[in-house]
């Protein structure tokens, strides 16, 4: 008899043949819930609803250092550069990064992966330290968002908006002067006058990035409750190795043009631009081959004052997930 696990997952082309059940993980029964990666998150870290999730790498992070609730599989169902989610108000005068220091800030969570990612890259290359900013955190389009995990980190201003106030307006209104966002907002997909991306050519600076550090920066892992991992650890190599065999059905199908898979006219020239740029194996799992990229993140989550102590990617990961056997 299976055993039957639930997964709370996005609905990714990389994960969608675990979702519709082409692929089977060894010895399991999934129900795959297909929820928004918010709710997926705020129901995982707050109450554990799900045997199997993903979850932000960094609210993951921060819960190693409580009594490991979760542990993680080398599995990343998203990945994504992050310049393109620094959106500035078109009058505030911020036209470089530099601009940016002593200016007010919003983001959803001050913890939240994107943001960690941005205030690194930020500080490491663009030479603006994270704690010279201002923080005000508060949902993007509804109000009401609070932080996951509490943090408040030495020598940083982070003070939550108003209970009736969402990050979009007043980024709008000039009330902040900036937002870092994995979500893109609803006003600079509409045209408004007053918001625009910090960089008016967000992948043209994304590639860069990518040629002077190799990183194609990692926003979450999978997770599975410790409690459902110690009565069966087995279930970890399983779902890692259904994991990987959901993405190579997609992979496979990238640059076919007999019939496109998506609705993009041109995503096996997107595809084939991707693949010079970022390499063959550029939505790699696995730790070896995220190394360097797992470790940036992790210096800057303890830099900025999130993770308690500097951790090493291998304590990320269950043992033994990253190895087969040979015959």
């Amino acid at each position: 008899m299976n055993l039957h696990l639930t997964l709370a997952c996005w609905d990714y082309d990389r994960t969608l043949a675990l979702a519709d059940g082409r692929v089977r993980p060894e010895g399991i029964e999934l129900t795959y819930l297909n929820l928004p990666v918010e709710e997926t998150f705020f129901r995982m870290a707050r109450h554990g609803e799900f045997d199997v999730a993903e979850m932000s790498l960094s609210t993951y992070v921060l819960t190693m250092a409580r009594e490991r609730p979760f542990v993680a599989l080398p599995v990343f169902p998203s990945r994504a550069f992050r310049h393109n989610g620094v959106y500035v108000n078109a009058r505030s005068g911020i036209e470089k990064p530099a601009d940016l220091a002593g200016r007010v800030v919003g983001v959803p969570e001050y913890q939240v992966t994107a943001a960690v990612w941005i205030r690194g890259i930020l500080e490491e290359h663009y030479g603006v330290p994270a704690a010279s900013v201002r923080y005000r955190t508060g949902g993007l389009r509804q109000p009401g968002r609070s932080e996951k995990v509490q943090v408040q980190p030495d020598g940083v201003e982070i003070v939550p908006i108003g209970a009736d106030q969402t990050l979009e307006s007043l980024l709008v209104d000039g009330a902040i002067d900036a937002l870092y966002t994995p979500r893109t907002p609803e006003p600079y997909l509409a045209g408004h006058g007053n918001v625009r991306r910090l960089w008016d050519d967000a992948r043209q600076e994304e590639e860069r990035y990518f040629e002077r550090t190799g990183i194609f920066p990692i926003m979450h892992v999978i997770v599975i409750r410790s409690e459902t991992y110690e009565k069966n650890r087995w279930i970890a190599n399983s779902l890692v190795k259904a994991f990987a065999q959901a993405k190579a059905m997609v992979t496979d199908r990238l640059e076919e043009t007999a019939a496109s898979p998506s609705m993009l006219p041109w995503a096996y020239a997107e595809a084939r631009h991707a693949r010079r740029v970022l390499g063959d194996d550029f939505w790699s799992y696995g730790l070896a081959p995220n190394y360097h990229v797992l470790q940036t993140f992790l210096q800057y989550s303890h830099d900025q004052g999130l993770a308690e102590r500097l951790y090493q990617p291998e304590e990320l990961f269950v043992p033994g997930t990253d190895e087969a056997f040979v015959i």
